[in-house]
């Protein structure tokens, strides 16, 4: 078992496999090994990077190349010569940047970028085991694909549109001039995130690149409080405790995946025996612990990811209100937030914040009509062509409407003491944690059968029928309401997320 094991994961890997004895030794397919081992070095790379190769001790133009070198090489040494397609997505899109027509930049790179990524994600279906996950190079280009596609569009605001055209967040990002070569690699190749991301804006990037990153925010801080002392005489703040705590998280994550999400595989449910056998109860309390412990392995490799761009000094936010700094400019997702999530809009407001931003960006803010399910549809080819992302995301637009329509009909019953108040959340809740077990775990499921199978399973149909009676009834209510008809087009659209992280992912 432990030879066939091996072999699949010998298989899967394309990259370098001179970490093979670290990897027969632990038990980890080589590919997970690669790339662990990559995020290592990256983040030693990113102290160093920040501490003799900042900006007063290089210039920009060193620190591009730098940045750039290595994570190339981190794509060699993980995907080998699959690593080309991501050279060549970059490359063709600088062209047609260059090249295009500044009206149309936007509609060509999002075309280019999207169709590359979609032809590759369906290699990967043909090249690796048709419903198994690893770690192969589509992972760094669905992150460069965020970022060719969100530089182009900021770009286009930039050049092509006045700024009353522009809402306050697209204005603040708007790029005036094309970057120059080196500039769009290192953007889109640069160590800190070309396996795992984060997506970032570019001008943020810049800034980091040429020293400004820091010092702004710190100008902003230093203007709004007591204005003492001037930014040229305050130091830095340094990201060595936001990077420990970071890595406290890490190992936390790991250690749960160790103990916890291997004895609780996602495949179970949907085990012949088991779902003949159990009750219902007993099936959708193992889907509850079984969706909650393969979250760790995803909040290992964004918070690893957070941690190395923080160590490499990019991240900075700005002071908190206790006047700390905070390093979550880029952060991915709030733990804390998600798990005790009272809403569906709140969970999706927390995880994978980066992707929701970019699917904002390019898509909800621009759409002109059905911008909600446009952005689920978007976001579902954005992950790939496994048949569980579409049943994931399709699912998600009714349980968002309806999550939209309950929260406004029945919430407001709930305000007037404390007690009705918890009562209201636990309820919520217990509700919002249901809907995530039907929700995502087609996305994890993958194909078509087990699906199906966990879908019979789990009386999916009932579930569906409310979603839909609920949405149904909010609309009849809304009618007879004569204070509906006053509202607003812009008030009955607002975005999945009302705050700077809007997004639906």
């Amino acid at each position: 078992m432990m030879a066939e094991r091996q072999t699949e994961a010998a298989f899967e890997t394309t990259g370098s496999k001179w970490l093979q004895p670290v990897s027969d030794q632990l038990g980890f397919p080589l590919d997970q090994v690669n790339f662990l081992a990559c995020q290592l070095f990256a983040l030693a790379a990113a102290f160093w990077f920040r501490l003799y190769l900042s900006p007063r001790h290089a210039n920009p133009l060193v620190r591009h190349a730098v940045a750039t070198l290595l994570g190339v090489a981190f794509l060699i040494f993980c995907f080998g010569w699959y690593s080309t397609h991501i050279l060549t997505v970059v490359v063709t899109s600088y062209v047609i940047m260059v090249k295009a027509d500044i009206d149309s930049v936007h509609r060509y790179s999002m075309v280019t970028a999207m169709g590359f990524l979609t032809v590759c994600q369906v290699s990967r279906v043909v090249i690796f085991n048709y419903g198994i996950l690893s770690t192969d190079f589509s992972g760094p280009l669905m992150i460069v694909t965020q970022k060719i596609t969100t530089l182009a569009f900021q770009l286009h605001d930039g050049t092509c549109k006045k700024s009353e055209q522009l809402t306050p967040e697209q204005e603040l990002h708007a790029i005036k001039v094309r970057p120059s070569l080196m500039e769009y690699l290192s953007y889109n190749l640069n160590f800190l995130s070309i396996l795992v991301g984060p997506c970032s804006n570019y001008k943020d990037y810049i800034d980091f690149i040429e020293g400004r990153h820091v010092s702004q925010r710190l100008r902003q801080h230093s203007g709004t409080c007591n204005g003492q002392n001037g930014y040229d005489k305050t130091p830095n703040p340094s990201p060595l405790t936001a990077v420990c705590q970071k890595l406290l998280v890490c190992c936390g994550c790991m250690l749960f995946f160790l103990t916890v999400t291997r004895s609780l595989p996602i495949t179970y449910n949907v085990d012949p025996h088991f779902v003949s056998h159990a009750p219902f109860l007993t099936r959708l309390t193992y889907a509850f612990f079984s969706i909650q412990a393969a979250r760790p392995k995803f909040y290992f490799a964004w918070t690893l990811a957070d941690a190395v761009n923080n160590a490499a000094g990019y991240g900075f936010m700005g002071m908190d209100e206790n006047g700390k700094p905070s390093w979550e400019l880029i952060c991915n997702l709030n733990i804390l937030g998600i798990e005790t999530a009272t809403s569906f809009k709140t969970f999706i407001d927390n995880w994978n914040i980066q992707t929701g931003i970019w699917l904002k960006t390019v898509c909800y803010d621009r759409a002109p009509k059905h911008r909600l399910a446009l952005t689920f549809v978007l976001s579902a080819l954005w992950h790939g062509v496994y048949p569980g992302y579409y049943f994931t995301f399709i699912t998600a637009i009714p349980i968002t409407m309806a999550a939209r329509a309950i929260r406004k009909s029945v919430r407001h019953n709930f305000l007037s003491s404390r007690d009705l108040k918890l009562f209201y959340d636990i309820l919520t809740w217990a509700a919002t944690q249901l809907a995530i077990c039907y929700t995502v775990m087609p996305f994890l499921l993958l194909a078509v059968e087990p699906t199906l199978v966990y879908y019979r399973s789990m009386y999916f149909h009932v579930h569906i029928i409310s979603i839909l009676i609920a949405i149904g009834l909010h609309r009849k209510h809304k009618a007879r309401d004569p204070s509906a008809t006053t509202k607003t087009h812009s008030a009955q659209c607002q975005p999945v997320h009302s705050n700077n992280n809007d997004k639906v992912d």
